[in-house]
């Protein structure tokens, strides 16, 4: 069913069904301005359509409807997860934009292996194992195993490398690894270290330093003194890593708590995660809106879209109550298979967290306010040194990152008066240039996206930031001029001849000489060009990574992976197989003349 804004609001409501489903709003070029769920379409629409009495948030919306698309569903859950789909499909302006839409990641047990190992999780818990968290950060994560793995040798290779091994790694050089992959341990001794980091992970503290206390006493009576002090090293770790922050030390149960602040204009949703009655993280969420909104209709639009398809924990707690909870409650038990509540609490421990949440709130606005307030004075000093008179300004900034010329990759970085607009942020992995050329590599990496910006009419940016010298800030113009785009002010920033922060050199077209700028400026500058040097750096490490994890050997017809396992357990490792000839080659079970030549040739024709 569609609304035409010429049509009769009220021909058009006669005509929408009293089913609940989904409706669609749209502004005259096609674009969605907002997506919203009915329990009965044409009631809501209703709403909407008046001429009067509309909040500031849908007078604004309804000023630029065009068109209306409605669609029904047989049921409100169906509803729900329709709208919620649609809105991450099309991002309305209108609805609550929620920049971080990672999803949380874990610590994986893989005990599908004969030795299980340890690792590094993050998505939909389809894999089979057993899974530890959530983490609020991946390096939180990262810190947990390598502190865990001081105390459990339990392995955290991946497979490829464990089943490549002919000799002990150095993680079982420095004692963190029993080495199993070259039969060090035996699987039974093995297993025991899992049982005692999985009870660690699940919390049972108590029955851990039980049995290691009780292991200790066996080792003593019969005299075996080392294996006895390696059980009261693990015990004493453990007590230093173990978690202390209790805020309910007699509740075991998994709670979210989200608390909504509105204050100066910015919205802030505090989420803080307990598990097993801890603390062990939160969240904090600035979601922007186009128009003014109330506290109820963020939770309305964000709690769905933050846990549909995600893990769920038995008790969600509100700052308030808002329209659709029940429902919520019922899609969420579902797709988790067991009982979800979302309330808000009244009294007790849980309510100490929620004002607890509200006070983490109101902290996290007042830091935003004041990181604002400081990179809006920087910005300002900035524009006043390049003579910029524009409220809204765009700036983009490029930097070059490779290893000796190796897998260089092209960073371009956006900012606006609000800061960074890492939706706007893009690589380029560099190619067909001589190796460590950087004039060669900005030349491509300018041309390609401003060949396209220009081609698509895409908005230019004011101001390009470059990171290097004159001679980049030539090639910039010269790119430039031949695409014909004026209007554009050219800057370059380098690191200066001591190469220390606060040191750098500004360079614009027009001098010959480095210009000085004031302080303000010059910290601008400098958060925007250690910026593109990050995302740069990134980008190639994780371009080179992935030349350098991949085997030569998986590129040689008839080399598959019992072939390839057979090679390096033989030679003992790649560098083996790099160094053998032909003849010995041939000596491998299963390497004909003719294979040990194509082997040999494709190893020796990457040098």
């Amino acid at each position: 069913m569609k609304y035409q804004r010429k049509m009769n609001a009220r021909k058009f409501l006669s005509k929408v069904s009293v089913m609940c489903g989904v409706y669609v709003m749209k502004a005259e070029d096609g674009k969605c301005l907002y997506i919203g769920k009915a329990k009965n379409l044409r009631n809501r629409l209703g709403s909407h359509l008046r001429p009067s009495g509309l909040s500031h948030r849908f007078e604004a919306i309804m000023n630029q409807v065009s068109e209306i698309e409605t669609i029904v569903t047989r049921t409100e859950s169906e509803a729900l997860l329709l709208e919620n789909n649609l809105i991450k499909s099309h991002k309305p302006r209108y609805n609550i934009d929620l920049r971080d839409d990672k999803s949380y990641p874990y610590i994986r047990l893989d005990d599908s292996h004969e030795f299980p190992k340890l690792s590094f999780y993050r998505g939909n818990r389809k894999e089979p194992g057993t899974y530890f968290g959530p983490f609020s950060s991946a390096a939180g994560v990262r810190e947990t195993l390598s502190q865990l793995q001081k105390i459990f040798p339990v392995r955290q290779c991946r497979d490829s490398f464990y089943e490549h091994r002919s000799r002990p790694c150095l993680q079982y050089q420095i004692n963190r690894c029993t080495g199993p992959c070259v039969g060090m341990v035996d699987r039974v001794t093995y297993m025991e270290d899992v049982k005692q980091v999985t009870n660690y992970l699940l919390g049972k503290n108590q029955s851990l330093n039980k049995m290691l206390v009780a292991r200790m006493e066996q080792a003593t009576e019969v005299l075996d003194f080392e294996t006895a002090a390696k059980y009261r090293d693990r015990i004493t770790a453990i007590q230093r890593l173990r978690e202390t922050q209790s805020v309910d030390g007699r509740a075991r149960q998994d709670i979210d708590v989200i608390c909504v602040v509105i204050d100066q204009g910015i919205i802030c949703i505090q989420m803080m995660l307990v598990r097993r009655g801890r603390n062990i993280d939160h969240r904090t969420y600035y979601p922007k809106s186009a128009s003014k909104v109330d506290a109820n209709e963020i939770l309305v639009e964000f709690i769905p879209r933050h846990y549909l398809g995600r893990d769920l924990p038995g008790l969600i707690l509100v700052d308030r109550k808002f329209e659709g909870m029940d429902l919520m409650m019922q899609v969420f038990s579902d797709q988790a298979d067991k009982r979800v509540t979302i309330r808000k609490p009244q009294r007790g421990s849980k309510l100490k967290l929620m004002e607890m949440a509200r006070v983490n709130a109101l902290d996290a606005i007042r830091r935003r306010i004041s990181d604002k307030f400081t990179m809006n004075e920087r910005m300002t000093s900035l524009l006043e040194v390049l003579e910029i008179d524009n409220d809204q300004i765009r700036i983009e900034c490029f930097d070059i990152s490779h290893t000796a010329g190796e897998k260089a990759v092209a960073s371009c970085v956006v900012f606006d008066e609000n800061g960074p607009v890492k939706d706007e942020y893009r690589r380029m992995n560099i190619s067909g240039i001589a190796p460590g050329d950087d004039y060669a590599a900005m030349e491509q990496a300018f041309m390609r996206r401003y060949k396209k910006m220009k081609e698509t009419e895409r908005g230019l940016p004011d101001l390009i930031l470059i990171d290097g010298g004159q001679g980049q800030l030539k090639v910039a113009m010269t790119v430039l001029q031949e695409l014909q785009i004026d209007g554009i002010q050219l800057m370059a920033i380098s690191k200066g001849r001591e190469r220390k922060p606060g040191k750098e050199q500004m360079w614009l077209p027009q001098f010959d000489s480095s210009i000085e700028v004031g302080q303000n400026a010059r910290l601008m500058l400098q958060k925007i060009r250690d910026e593109a040097h990050r995302f740069a750096l990134l980008g190639h490490r994780q371009r080179r990574k992935k030349v350098r994890e991949r085997s030569v050997l998986e590129d040689i017809p008839g080399i598959g992976r019992r072939r390839r396992s057979m090679l390096l357990k033989h030679f003992g490792g790649l560098q083996g197989v790099n160094r053998a000839g032909v003849n010995e080659l041939v000596s491998v079970p299963g390497i004909s003349p003719k294979l040990a030549n194509a082997i040999y040739n494709a190893i020796h024709s990457q040098e």
